[in-house]
């Protein structure tokens, strides 16, 4: 007796192995597919290598950094002006150029950047050694850019000269905070360091209520403060700029729509030059 469900097994067991060899080209193609994502991926956050030679590593990335109220340094942009006790011909002034160097007549160009006052004191008195028996130089800096900076909801942001023992209430208050958007409760510091940023939220407003002083802190040589916006200023803020898009398209139809209406009156005047 023939058995006739042969046939029948085979071609069910052939087109489930056809489906079988689909379904694994999907999930071959689905792998491959998510391999070329991930090494995509790995390609965009891979660090570029020319990259890596600029990064900073220290402090706020200057070249010349120092605490100037402890003892002033030059950096570019600064004056040095030095006078000899002994020999009052030999005095001169010049600014730090951007190759940190000054001019000094006898000796040319003498690289200062970064020194501190008795560091250009003792350089310069080497420096004229061959042309002096004996001198005694005296250096004055005049600092010109060492700067901290604040933004946010003031009337005068952007980079501000430091002039020493300056606190975080004078930062925000000379600055003029916005009356209804500033936000003093929460005054952010930002002292910033690829090793170890120090960020502060500060409350300026309770200095002005109770008078305590006691996060009035210093600010230091490029520091960086925010006065953030109040949250009523933010959903302000947040709703003009939903509305701006339609304000702009609406005032750009109006003023086209005048335009048209005055091209067409144009000629519409009378002999007397109404209409």
């Amino acid at each position: 007796m023939t058995d006739r469900s042969s046939p029948c097994s085979s071609l069910r067991v052939a087109g489930l192995l056809r489906r079988c060899a689909g379904l694994v080209r999907r999930c071959a193609g689905i792998v491959g597919l998510l391999a070329l994502l991930c090494a995509l991926g790995a390609c965009r956050s891979a660090p570029d290598k020319r990259l890596l030679q600029y990064l900073n590593e220290d402090g706020f990335g200057r070249r010349y950094k120092g605490n100037a109220e402890q003892e002033n340094y030059v950096t570019l942009g600064d004056g040095v002006t030095w006078v000899d006790a002994v020999n009052a011909a030999n005095r001169g002034t010049g600014k730090v150029d951007i190759d940190g160097t000054i001019i000094v007549p006898e000796c040319g160009a003498v690289s200062v950047a970064g020194f501190t006052r008795s560091e250009i004191e003792a350089l310069l008195t080497q420096k004229l050694a061959p042309y002096y028996q004996r001198t005694e130089i005296q250096v004055q800096i005049t600092t010109k850019a060492k700067n901290y900076y604040i933004f946010g909801e003031v009337g005068q942001a952007g980079p501000k000269p430091l002039p020493g023992d300056w606190t975080i209430f004078d930062a925000v208050m000379t600055s003029g905070p916005k009356d209804h958007t500033a936000n003093l409760g929460r005054v952010k510091l930002i002292r910033a360091d690829p090793q170890d940023p120090f960020v502060s939220v500060l409350n300026v407003a309770d200095m002005l209520r109770t008078g305590d002083s006691t996060f009035n802190v210093l600010i230091q040589e490029n520091d960086i403060v925010i006065v953030p916006p109040t949250l009523l200023a933010q959903v302000g803020y947040f709703i003009g700029d939903l509305v701006s898009p339609f304000t702009t398209v609406f005032a750009t139809v109006f003023q086209s729509l005048f335009a048209i209406n005055n091209f067409n009156n144009f000629g519409k005047f009378n002999n007397n030059g109404i209409f």
